[in-house]
């Protein structure tokens, strides 16, 4: 997508034989442009962990890079076989602790594993890490703009059949193209709409504490001139209900088999209302976020808890600023559990299909 009318990714490698990695760093936006450089696992995790880089898909790409990195660490330690094996294994975990709620790093990491499985020297797995590592951004872009495609269409029917010029979406926190590698999940189908032709206009949740639909969301909608509307995350119920919002759009950092999503705190209340009003409520997202291997989104997802000065205090970088009372205490989870009865479907890279257990296995079988 594009900045300043140049295009962009999300990560990239410079290309060379033992590259260094880089990323825009997402906590300076939308007030400066910042790129950094990755050159180990210490520094893909610390980027994960501190939000320099964010969003479900994303994060996998930067998780299949860190191990990548693993590899050549262990490499360089002229480590091998179980010794080498081990040093990765330590990394697999450290790298996933930086963020346990989305399930998009483990599938990466395990997706490059499997990569390397059959390779028999250090050297070797090595450059088959790398290599995978760059297939899964690539499949990325392509498995977000079939999102898109199948997206477009719902967009595409909501104008046909209500009779107006402008379709109006809401979204929840960011799951466009800056939460994966190009183009989104959640955003996703808007840019593939405005692409063919359709007007849309985009209300836009501020996702607090962190802001990210605020910051991150409006930026890139400004960048690629995509009208839209900032509004409080409590306004959004409001907007729903008096009828100014025709479809509901948000991303998800794990989905369970049973079809429960775990998104950015905030998504369940937007659930709530959409269902409540009779609006279309869709979760974008692509198989690497589903977990098969659990049922009950409530009961088995680990919401991450994050700082409670993200509540407490706004940050400019320059300045501090107390947000509320200093003696309170706060309570700041990362992320909330969608029911699957809340959701009117799930577009993926294969299609779009009901929120239930069967039609999730069915992705996984082929069964139609």
């Amino acid at each position: 997508m594009r900045i300043k009318n140049r295009h962009y990714r999300t990560i990239w490698d410079d290309g060379k034989i033992n590259p260094s990695v880089f990323a825009i760093d997402q906590r300076h936006l939308p007030l400066s442009f910042k790129i950094i450089r990755l050159r180990n696992t210490e520094d893909i995790h610390d980027a994960i962990k501190s939000m320099a880089v964010r969003g479900a898909p994303l994060l996998g790409v930067a998780a299949a890079y860190g191990i990548y990195f693993a590899h050549r660490e262990a490499l360089r330690k002229a480590y091998t076989g179980k010794e080498f094996d081990m040093y990765v294994e330590e990394k697999h975990d450290f790298l996933l602790s930086a963020r346990p709620t989305s399930v998009n790093p483990e599938w990466a990491i395990k997706t490059v594993l499997q990569a390397t499985a059959k390779a028999r020297t250090a050297a070797d797995k090595t450059l088959r890490a790398l290599e995978a590592a760059r297939k899964i951004a690539d499949d990325d872009v392509r498995n977000c703009m079939r999102i898109g495609r199948y997206g477009s269409k719902i967009i595409k029917e909501i104008r046909r059949y209500s009779g107006q010029n402008t379709v109006n979406v809401l979204t929840h926190c960011n799951a466009g193209w800056l939460a994966c590698i190009d183009y989104g999940t959640a955003l996703s189908p808007v840019y593939i709409s405005a692409e063919r032709g359709i007007p849309v206009h985009v209300w836009v949740e501020e996702t607090r504490p962190r802001n990210q639909g605020g910051k991150l969301t409006a930026y890139e909608l400004e960048q690629m001139g995509i009208p839209h509307t900032v509004i409080t995350d409590n306004a959004g119920g409001q907007v729903i209900q008096t009828g100014n919002a025709d479809v509901v759009f948000v991303g998800a950092d794990r989905i369970t088999k049973s079809g429960d999503v775990c998104n950015k705190v905030g998504t369940y209340k937007t659930a709530l209302a959409a269902y409540d009003n009779n609006i279309p409520f869709y979760v974008c997202a692509p198989l690497s976020s589903f977990d098969t291997g659990i049922n009950d989104g409530i009961e088995e997802i680990e919401i991450e808890e994050r700082n409670s000065d993200e509540v407490r205090i706004a940050d400019d970088g320059k300045q501090r600023v107390l947000m509320c009372n200093p003696g309170s205490r706060v309570f700041n989870p990362g992320f909330d559990i969608t029911p699957s009865r809340l959701i009117t479907g799930i577009i993926t890279e294969k299609g779009i299909i009901k929120a239930d257990e069967y039609h999730i296995k069915g992705l996984f079988t082929g069964r139609k």
